[in-house]
Order: C-alpha cells, then structure tokens, then sequence
C-alpha cells in the first residue's frame, strides 16, 4: 500500500511528518505551517535560507541530467570493491530476514525525507532558533558537498556490481523502486551516502537541541537508515564512513552558521532599539 507509487510515498511521507511533530512537541502540528510563514516575515535571512535549501534539493533532482549532458564516462567502483570487498554481502547473509526487510525499507523510504520537514517544525515549535537555522544550513551543505562527488566520482550502488555479490533486497517490498523512485537517485551516486550524512547530522542536531524526546527518534531512525543501506545492499562502507565525515562537517558548520547569523540579526535589533530610545 505505501509504495504503490511515488505519489503514496509523498502523500504518507507528509503524514509522518505530522506525526513526529506532535510526538515531539506535543503540540498542534499544523502550527508549525504558522510558525514557518511568521519566521519568514519576520526575518529575510531565514527567508533566503528557505529559498537556498530547496534551491539545492532542486540541482540534487536534477543532478542526473546535469551528469547526462555532461557526458561524464568516470567510474571507481571497482576500487572501493577492491577496498572493501565483500563486507556489504557477508552483512546481508547475517542479518537478512523477511521479517526485518519491511521495517527497513520503511525507514528508508520515509524517515530521511520526515525527519528533515519534521525538525524544522519541531525548532519551530520549541522556539528553538539558533537549531532551525542550523539545519537549513546543514542540509544545504550536505547536498551542495555531496552533488560534485556525485558528478566527478560516481560510485555505483552495491548491488549493481556483479562481483560483490549483493542482492538488492528493496525489491521484495518496493517492486516498483527502479521505476517510481530511481529518477531521483542515480545508480552511481553513492558516495558519500546522503542517507547516511542527512540522518546523521539531523540526530547530531537534536542532540544539541535540548529536545530529549527528538534527539531519541532521530538517532533511532539515524541506526535504522545506516543499518538499511548495507541491509538493502544499496551502499559501500566507504559510502558510510564518507556520509559520517559529511554529517560532522554539515552539523558543526551549520551551527556556527546560524550563531553567526543570528548574532547579526540581534545586533541590527539592538541598534535600531538604541536609536529608537
């Protein structure tokens, strides 16, 4: 039922956004929809920080045809097999189960996507500015740093490769994933795992946030995602480590970023209150 197609991923993908919210804040979800057109008015930097974030998850859709007409021919699979060779398949011979697969594939499918909508409302609700700003931040840095690997070091999934011996699992619950999901990942854009970096670094932020119930769900699902990408045999080790790295740089930066810019915002404040006086 939820994987039909990408429209019922959409359609529940939005509905577990509400649902995190209200776990999380214990308030009316819909009130971050409020809050988001409140914080936009009140501040043109959070505005551009809006427009730049889905800017960037905008040349991450169309990065594929980017990469097409750039007529790119570079491939460094076969070297991170060489690196690593069968760990991703010995992981999967341990830990495959059927009853384990649709769990994964959930969390896969719907947490990433959540859990990034899900915090700016929870930061919206918490008043918590300083980690709002950090994650819009974070997530443009994360996708602006992967894109260019992407392009001029393409990494084919696992189990694409032959030699690794890898089954992709997605398939036993997602039939339809090569055709309703794939337009929006490519088959060599795996390192480094935006899986990994964009769930790492939303779970380091809620870590920082001060919101115990949050940071609980975020690593929670921080686990599964990671799990899920070798369980799938989707990514590389290296891929992991690689989004790891990322999700330190992209949540670090993205904090001192929005100190800085909210340490600006205060100042312009407090000198128009001054003059006002």
């Amino acid at each position: 039922m939820f994987y039909q197609s990408m429209n019922h991923v959409a359609l529940y993908t939005a509905l577990f956004v509400v649902v995190l919210i209200w776990i999380s804040t214990q308030r009316n979800p819909f009130l971050a929809l409020v809050e988001i057109g409140k914080e936009m008015l009140r501040s043109y930097k959070f505005f551009m920080l809006i427009v730049a974030m889905f800017g960037v998850l905008a040349l991450n859709k169309y990065e594929l045809q980017i990469e097409s007409k750039m007529n790119l021919t570079s491939d460094y699979t076969g070297f991170v097999y060489g690196l690593e060779g069968h760990f991703v398949q010995i992981f999967q011979q341990i830990f495959y189960s059927p009853w384990l697969t649709p769990i994964i594939v959930f969390f896969y499918i719907f947490m990433l996507q959540s859990v990034i909508a899900a915090s700016i409302g929870v930061y919206l609700l918490g008043n918590n500015r300083l980690m709002l700003y950090a994650t819009c931040y974070a997530i443009i840095i994360n996708y602006a740093v992967a894109i260019p690997f992407y392009l001029y070091l393409p990494v084919n999934e696992v189990w694409s490769y032959a030699p690794a011996g890898v089954r992709f699992v997605m398939l036993d619950i997602f039939p339809k994933f090569e055709q309703e999901y794939r337009p929006l990942s490519g088959l060599n854009n795996c390192f480094p795992s935006l899986h990994t970096s964009i769930s790492v670094t939303m779970a380091l932020l809620a870590f920082r946030s001060g919101n115990r119930l949050w940071m609980i769900i975020t690593s929670i699902a921080a686990i599964l995602i990671v799990f899920g990408i070798f369980y799938l045999g989707i990514h590389w080790l290296t891929d992991m480590f690689g989004g790891v790295l990322l999700a330190v740089l992209a949540s670090s930066l993205g904090i001192q970023l929005s100190r800085m810019t909210l340490r600006s915002t205060e100042g312009i404040i407090s000198v128009r209150s001054r003059a006002s006086n």
